[in-house]
């Protein structure tokens, strides 16, 4: 089975920030999962689950993305990463990004990861489009804000048939 959008909902989060590592277009290697295997392997993820979890909100570990589309080239920022409260103090090596109070629209897609369950960003925004969730939020540097969710169980246990839901979502503006 291909990866396919089986459901698409609105979530509010509150005021909260991000805190991670940033990437670029330039720390691309195809894509960026040998950044993830690197998080795993210096142990990055174990640090920042220390600081306490966000109860609030649907959480799990992130890649945050950020650019400008009419420049995507120089704009690109991959983030991975964990939301945590507004105002969390940021461990030595990581850096963050404060993010407003916001509806998000969230897609759950699900397949296997080796059958397109990466590349569906396009089929995406089209479909929060079609279902009035494309008023996507612009920050003052013209760049939206998008995110891979990647929630335990939904992503951590696959089905009988080897899928998981990824999470994608898309900031909204108010």
């Amino acid at each position: 089975m291909a990866a396919e959008i089986i459901k698409i909902y609105k979530e509010h989060l509150p005021s909260l920030r991000f805190i991670g590592k940033r990437y670029t277009n330039a720390d691309r290697c195809g894509g960026f999962g040998y950044k993830w295997d690197e998080w795993y392997q210096n142990g990055w993820f174990d640090l920042l689950e220390q600081i306490g979890e966000l109860k609030e909100v649907e959480n799990g570990y992130l890649g945050l993305m950020r650019c400008n589309s009419s420049d995507f080239d120089t704009t690109f920022e991959y983030w991975i990463g964990m939301f945590f409260p507004a105002n969390t103090n940021v461990p030595e090596g990581f850096d963050y990004i404060d993010l407003n109070e916001s509806d998000v629209a969230v897609c759950w897609i699900k397949g296997k990861e080796n059958d397109g369950l990466y590349n569906m960003h396009d089929a995406c925004i089209a479909k929060l489009q079609e279902n009035d969730m494309g008023n996507f939020k612009i920050d003052d540097e013209n760049r939206s804000y998008f995110f891979e969710r990647y929630n335990c169980p939904r992503f951590t246990s696959a089905d009988e048939n080897g899928n998981v839901i990824l999470d994608y979502g898309v900031y909204l503006a108010n």
